[in-house]
């Protein structure tokens, strides 16, 4: 009998400051700027592991305002099979980059970084469009 494999689950957050999102420039392996996020402790929500990874990576305290989508595709992230529920929250304040984030930056749909890791352009056009007034339901088809 072999041992069941399954995704390890993850946050990410969409973080809106004062009209733009914040992105980290990853520190680790995979490269690229990327939303923030990590891995859901044992014992741990996912709303409360959303917050802990903003406040790790970006100095942020963070409010939740929804769940956004999950996010399973199993080519998602190279290092391995991970499942994603990402978020939208608000703060306020000014980010500053800690944890695995090399750099941090605020950006706008217009002036996106070239290089995004993992699923993350996937997800923030997903955004752009809910924010644009794109209905979830056209956005997110099965």
């Amino acid at each position: 009998m072999t041992t069941p494999r399954n995704p390890a689950l993850t946050v990410d957050i969409i973080i809106e400051v004062h009209g733009s999102i914040v992105l980290i420039e990853r520190r680790n392996p995979p490269p690229g700027w990327a939303l923030p996020g990590g891995f859901v402790d044992y014992g741990e929500s996912l709303e409360d592991a959303a917050r802990r990874e903003a406040k790790e990576e970006t100095g942020l305290d963070v409010t939740l305002t929804e769940q956004f989508h999950a996010y399973s595709d199993p080519g998602r992230d190279p290092r391995q099979h991970t499942a994603s529920v990402v978020f939208l929250g608000t703060a306020d304040g000014t980010p500053a980059a800690g944890d695995d984030a090399g750099s941090l930056g605020l950006f706008t749909r217009n002036a996106l970084p070239p290089v995004l890791a993992f699923d993350h352009s996937r997800i923030l056009d997903d955004y752009f469009r809910y924010r644009a007034g794109e209905p979830r339901n056209q956005i997110f088809r099965f």
